[in-house]
């Protein structure tokens, strides 16, 4: 059973930048679709990013900011966020899904869960 730490959070002025990484123990992503979600104070759990053989996909609030991407090895997934608002903090989880198909949207078709990292973006 692949295993997930999430790191790479932190604060940051809006209009700035983070990478967050999420690093894969146990084995590879390599049939596993990943995505990141994220969960704000308050509110539900939403999906941000995710990605699989099959393509990737984007929530329309981060669509043309936040790019996933993996490491050739298949080991670590990454999430680049530019240009961020106030209205991208929250913790944010990395998540797999053994399946090659495009990355589900619905967080509980991912069984495999990192602890969070915390991003927070000051006006």
């Amino acid at each position: 059973q692949v295993q997930l730490v999430e790191s790479g959070g932190g604060l940051v002025q809006a209009g700035g930048s983070l990478r967050l990484s999420c690093v894969a123990s146990g084995r590879t992503f390599s049939n596993y679709a990943t995505a990141w979600f994220r969960q704000a104070p308050g509110k539900e759990r939403e999906f941000v990013a995710g990605m699989s053989v099959s393509g990737g996909r984007y929530a329309d609030s981060v669509k043309g900011r936040f790019t996933i991407s993996r490491n050739t090895a298949a080991t670590t997934v990454f999430l680049q966020m530019n240009n961020l608002k106030p209205e991208d903090t929250a913790v944010y989880y990395c998540a797999a899904a053994a399946t090659g198909r495009t990355p589900p949207q619905k967080g509980d078709e991912y069984n495999v869960w990192g602890p969070g990292t915390q991003v927070t973006v000051s006006s």
